[in-house]
């Protein structure tokens, strides 16, 4: 009876951090909001192609810039294509260079900060350095750099920023690994004879992941700039197909004529970008184990 109230116990134990957490982004009203905005850009962006909305490479010259209403919620642009339905594809454009972006810094970032981290000596010198040398230049610049080497397309875009992200995953990961890898169980884990591999996979990386969790989701909302910033510059999305940062680039030249162009993309930009910084803000919280 002793044994199974120990292994209950000790369930109860594994779990308990887990739902603390999720009580206190539940309870952060913030983070709450972020969810909310995050989840109905995803929702509108997977539901895009079963929603009844025109088509958004649609033109009519009988619609040109015509201002919101019954028939066009949002208006139409330069060409008479609605601007509800660029809006509502243009997410699936954002969520994703946004998304794939983190994904690759993730991938890239993650790995060389553990071997930079654990290793030390030349190997974390020579990682450092070039780390260093990275955030030394502006992550736009840098992207923008990148997207204009690799060429204009919403594929090359996504690496490009994934790239310039790199360099903050590997910092972040090595300060992590520099505070774990003294812990007692990470010595316990060498007397025992594990491999580097092994340690840095059991002990020390899931020890890691909270901060990184934090830091990449952070991470989308720039990334969801950064893409809208190249795709401006007509670097990312290319025309016809729509996205939040090549509708502002036609905006820009209507703004008197037609604001609304420029509204609602903007709108979009700012809403989404302030979800995730809201969501990671609440996280941040949540899996902070001195908050209580």
């Amino acid at each position: 009876m002793s044994a199974v109230t120990a292994t209950a116990e000790a369930a109860e134990e594994t779990v308990r951090p887990e739902n603390r957490a999720w009580k206190k982004l539940k309870a952060n009203r913030s983070a709450r909001f972020g969810l909310i905005l995050v989840a109905f850009f995803i929702g509108i962006a997977l539901a895009a192609p079963i929603l009844p909305i025109d088509d958004p490479i649609a033109t009519s010259w009988s619609d040109v810039r015509k201002a919101p209403s019954a028939a066009h919620w949002l208006g139409t642009d330069e060409i008479g294509r609605d601007i509800l339905s660029r809006m509502i594809w243009g997410a699936q454009a954002s969520l994703l260079a946004g998304v794939v972006s983190v994904v690759i810094a993730v991938l890239v970032g993650v790995p060389f900060g553990l071997v930079s981290g654990y290793f030390g000596g030349w190997t974390d010198q020579a990682i450092s350095r070039v780390t260093d040398a990275l955030l030394a230049t502006p992550f736009l610049i840098l992207a923008i750099a990148l997207a204009a080497f690799l060429g204009p397309s919403l594929t090359n875009a996504m690496i490009a920023i994934g790239l310039s992200a790199v360099p903050i995953f590997v910092r972040l990961t090595r300060g992590q690994v520099l505070a774990v890898k003294t812990e007692d169980f990470v010595e316990g884990a060498r007397a025992v004879g594990l491999t580097h591999v092994a340690i840095m996979g059991r002990y020390i990386l899931p020890n890691v992941l909270a901060p990184i969790l934090v830091q990449a989701t952070l991470t989308v909302a720039t990334a969801i700039i950064a893409e809208a910033s190249l795709s401006f510059l007509g670097l990312g999305q290319q025309a016809p197909a729509p996205s939040w940062g090549s509708m502002l680039n036609v905006a820009k030249n209507f703004m008197t004529q037609a604001p609304w162009m420029a509204w609602w993309p903007g709108a979009a930009i700012f809403l989404v970008v302030l979800g995730f910084n809201l969501l990671g803000d609440g996280l941040r919280d949540a899996l902070d184990p001195r908050e209580t």
